[in-house]
């Protein structure tokens, strides 16, 4: 098997790589693409290195799988030509998510959802729309869904490398050369990530709240996002309170949440942190609590590393399912 990677020296491209060799994919051969600054650099992957080569007519021929992480235009431009020369699609980008020819697919909540494919690209979910819809559905499984609010916490990897190193820089008390955030991040906390439409609504926000819909299969489940940048390299975070068609006991909802796969619920002592899921896949759940008021209300904490399980991981897994057919 051949896999392509667009985006292969970018921070998601490395971790999908990482993963593809870490979970055994059973591909020979990889093609690594990037931009034209990274012509000719070299990767190195299962004991050998690779050339990274540059997106252009012809180079998907012979590729059963192209694992894109290259943004929204890159991913318009080459994953109709990628498909059209035979590979199929997994794009993690927002370019495809709310095209209703295009599957937007966690594979423990609508794996299914991969044979359906029509334009030959499935969508990989926003991040930390995968690690809130891991929760949701586990609980879905028991109760209806009513109503969902949930505040975010999302690590400056979101951004991207530039995102990372503008962190780093500012900790080391230097100026960010580039910077995507629209203030300091160390030491700070961004109240919006993205830019805002008219209804005050940040782009992040309304990511969240489309894409649980699509993927949850309920178009009308309300859905209500604030997202927030936080000084945290790496695992985005999210404080959610979900209205229930009943009443669920602590235990009810902590055992739901331990039986849906790819799922770890922490018990009251033990609180999930960033720091403890990075480099790991499982989304952890934890601060679990019944509402005082409200006995059909639950609140709790999802922590996930949004490089893996919200990008690479969650792609990898989609890929996994097409192998298995």
């Amino acid at each position: 098997m051949r896999v392509a990677v667009l985006g292969a020296t970018g921070a998601v491209g490395r971790t999908m790589l990482r993963v593809l060799e870490e979970r055994g994919f059973p591909a020979e051969e990889v093609v690594p693409l990037a931009s034209e600054r990274s012509r000719g650099s070299r990767i190195e992957w299962r004991g050998r290195e690779w050339e990274v080569r540059v997106p252009a007519p012809g180079v998907f021929l012979g590729c059963d799988v192209a694992l894109f992480s290259a943004g929204s235009a890159r991913s318009r431009e080459w994953a109709p030509v990628a498909a059209a020369e035979g590979a199929v699609v997994i794009d993690n980008s927002s370019a495809w998510r709310m095209d209703p020819a295009v599957p937007l697919v966690v594979p423990e909540v609508n794996g299914d959802r991969v044979a359906d494919r029509p334009l030959g690209i499935i969508a990989n979910p926003n991040c930390v729309t995968i690690q809130l819809v891991v929760a949701l559905e586990a609980l879905r499984r028991i109760s209806p869904l009513v109503r969902v609010v949930a505040s975010t916490y999302q690590a400056v990897s979101g951004a991207g490398q530039t995102g990372i190193s503008a962190l780093a820089a500012e900790l080391a008390g230097e100026r960010a050369a580039t910077s995507p955030f629209p203030s300091v991040i160390a030491g700070n906390v961004i109240p919006r990530i993205g830019p805002c439409g008219d209804d005050g609504w940040t782009e992040e926000e309304t990511k969240i709240r489309e894409e649980s819909r699509k993927i949850l299969g309920l178009p009308a489940l309300p859905v209500a996002a604030t997202c927030v940048r936080v000084p945290v390299e790496t695992g985005h975070s999210v404080a959610a309170t979900v209205e229930l068609e009943r009443p669920l006991s602590l235990e009810e909802a902590r055992e739901a949440l331990a039986a849906m796969p790819g799922a770890a619920v922490h018990g009251a002592d033990v609180d999930p942190v960033p720091r403890d899921v990075a480099g790991t896949d499982t989304v952890r759940v934890g601060r679990l609590r019944v509402d005082p008021d409200f006995p059909n209300v639950l609140h709790f904490w999802v922590v996930a590393d949004n490089l893996r399980k919200g990008a690479a991981t969650n792609a990898v897994q989609i890929a996994e399912r097409l192998t298995r057919g």
